[in-house]
């Protein structure tokens, strides 16, 4: 495997770690030049209504940008304050009217409404959310880490490494009214990403980054139930690990987390009822292993390796697995992985 036949990539990089903004992966896996107005893009959104891709830009006076690639390359058509610290995570609603950020370091959500061309409209709504955690390095105040919406947009949930909880804001008439505590999760465990399964929409998936775990949950309207939860680690692993990204594949049959530590990608199988079963280990091929993209049509799976400042290929098998490829493409700052072309 030498290309994506005919996928175009971004990866967004953490200026901090050298990099000058989003860079442009083409057929041949060669990197393009750099986008500098996109800096520190640790993750986004995109709004197949509109062809805009939505950026974070990871910082302590937080902002979100709108941008458009083409053939001449990206053109940032917006940027908006979120009014709150390091956004780290951002989401549309499936009316694709509405943004979400989550901002890690001052623990709240802002909400974009957005304009008939697909533009945040400032100033956001904001949440902030209050308490911390038993884990005094991670846990000392509230660290919103994730953001989603119902299928039925009226409800967006919130991730809160902080405080491990899980929150859940009514939505009507595109703002937020108060939040509710939809899941405490085990103490220290640290819910860092959830996702709703693409099929099941009773069901849910959380990942605690502090305890390297997977739990299924059971979702009615706003509340979650804890049905099941499993390690992403060997059962012999004793090293320091972290969880960090989670994603199914579209037949919903299929799970992965990255480990940042083990350095792997967990494989789980998806059962009817939702059960999780771990079925490999896959090596990520660099180290810290931050973000990935599940790239079905191309047949692979995109890796950014954070401390390796690489972004490594794997071979998506036909029964889900992973298997390496030997690619591997030196990136400043790696953080995260996109697809500039996805699927209409």
């Amino acid at each position: 495997m030498t290309a994506f036949r005919g996928a175009s990539l971004g990866i967004g990089t953490y200026a901090g770690g050298g990099g000058a903004g989003v860079y442009a992966v083409a057929d041949g896996w060669t990197l393009g030049a750099a986008c500098p107005a996109a800096l520190n893009a640790s993750f986004g959104a995109y709004a197949p209504r509109f062809g805009l891709h939505y950026l974070v830009d990871e910082r302590d006076a937080g902002a979100v940008g709108a941008y458009r690639s083409g053939e001449s390359g990206w053109q940032r058509l917006a940027c908006a304050a979120v009014a709150g610290a390091a956004p780290c995570h951002v989401a549309l609603n499936h009316a694709q009217t509405a943004l979400a950020v989550a901002n890690y370091a001052s623990g709240s959500v802002s909400l974009f409404r957005l304009d008939d061309d697909g533009l945040p409209l400032p100033p956001p709504q904001v949440h902030a959310n209050t308490g911390r955690g038993p884990n005094p390095d991670r846990q000392e105040a509230p660290h919103a880490h994730w953001v989603g919406f119902s299928p039925d947009d009226r409800w967006l949930f919130q991730t809160d490494l902080g405080t491990d909880q899980v929150l859940a804001y009514p939505v009507v008439d595109g703002r937020l009214g108060t939040a509710r505590i939809a899941y405490v999760a085990p103490p220290g465990s640290g819910p860092r990403h959830m996702l709703l399964h693409p099929r099941q929409p009773g069901r849910a998936y959380l990942v605690g980054e502090l305890a390297n775990t997977l739990t299924l949950l059971d979702r009615t309207d706003d509340r979650l139930t804890a049905r099941t939860t499993r390690s992403t680690l060997p059962a012999d692993w004793h090293g320091d690990s972290i969880v960090a990204h989670l994603a199914a594949n579209r037949a919903g049959d299929r799970l992965y987390v990255s480990n940042r530590g083990h350095d792997s990608i967990a494989v789980f199988a998806l059962a009817a009822d939702g059960e999780p079963t771990l079925i490999q280990h896959a090596p990520a091929g660099g180290d810290y292993p931050r973000h990935f993209a599940l790239l079905e049509d191309q047949g692979c799976m995109v890796i950014a390796n954070e401390k390796a400042q690489t972004v490594t290929v794997l071979h998506l098998r036909a029964d889900g697995t992973l298997a390496p490829t030997g690619i591997s493409l030196a990136v400043p700052g790696a953080a995260y992985v996109f697809d500039t072309e996805p699927p209409r």
